[in-house]
């Protein structure tokens, strides 16, 4: 039968599992080091392992496939569960999980400090609202994309600029990278990001090293190439931890 089904692009597979995770049904599993589709029958095209692929190497497609077999999937489900009684979970990146904090009870505030807040940083606590961070981690469509409003930042920005959580993250969806160290162009997927969901705002927090010059770029391409036109603004950090621009 012709039916929607999962595609996985193995160029773009990074290898993190996230998809065999989110999977309920185990259609999808790590083979040398690749996501892959191991039963058609096992996949009901649902789609919930799609917004966790940090690198959008998961589509769908209409073609040719076996019609799900949720008696197959049970059979194949209940294995599992006897084998993780047996041995241990292996592979993939924890770390790379995708997880929102609640920071709404959790707000800087310079009049009711706390005595315990003053303990913390100066008084401040953390604003990230969200992980991972990494630009080449987070999925194109994660949940707390929607109506947010996004920082991009270089990751020596934080470090030279002390109140960076108080005056750049709080409130928004923090992305970081450094082209430098990645080697990559961020833009495709900073344009996939900002193309596919409801971003409100840009905010771009470079060093005034060149070097930092390529997230600017890519995120400034990003915007362009989305066809959206949100508000955005680029801030500079010196290197001793001063607001240039």
């Amino acid at each position: 039968m012709i039916r929607k089904i999962i595609h996985i692009d193995e160029k773009k597979c990074n290898g993190c599992s996230l998809c065999a995770d989110a999977c309920h049904e185990g259609a999808i599993a790590m083979v040398d080091g690749k996501a892959k589709l191991i039963r058609d029958d096992y996949c009901d095209g649902l789609g919930n392992c799609l917004p966790v692929c940090p690198t959008g190497a998961i589509s769908f497609e209409m073609r040719e496939a076996a019609e799900y077999d949720e008696e197959a999937v049970q059979e194949h489900q209940n294995k599992r569960m006897n084998e993780k009684n047996i041995k241990p979970q292996m592979g993939g990146c924890k770390g790379s999980q995708v997880k929102i904090f609640n920071r709404e009870n959790n707000v800087y505030s310079e009049k009711k400090e706390s005595s315990q807040q003053k303990g913390l940083i100066g008084g401040q606590v953390s604003q990230l609202m969200q992980w991972p961070v990494q630009i080449k981690l987070v999925p194109i469509n994660a949940a707390y994309f929607n109506k947010a409003k996004l920082l991009i930042a270089a990751d020596c920005t934080a470090y030279a600029y002390a109140n960076f959580h108080k005056d750049f993250m709080r409130g928004k969806v923090t992305l970081i990278g450094c082209p430098k160290l990645d080697e990559i162009d961020y833009s495709e997927k900073l344009t996939q990001i900002i193309k596919n969901n409801d971003i409100q705002s840009l905010t771009i927090v470079r060093m005034e090293v060149p070097c930092c010059g390529g997230i600017e770029f890519a995120a400034k391409k990003a915007l362009q190439d989305s066809g959206k036109f949100i508000p955005w603004q680029v801030v500079t950090i010196s290197t001793d931890g001063d607001i240039l621009d």
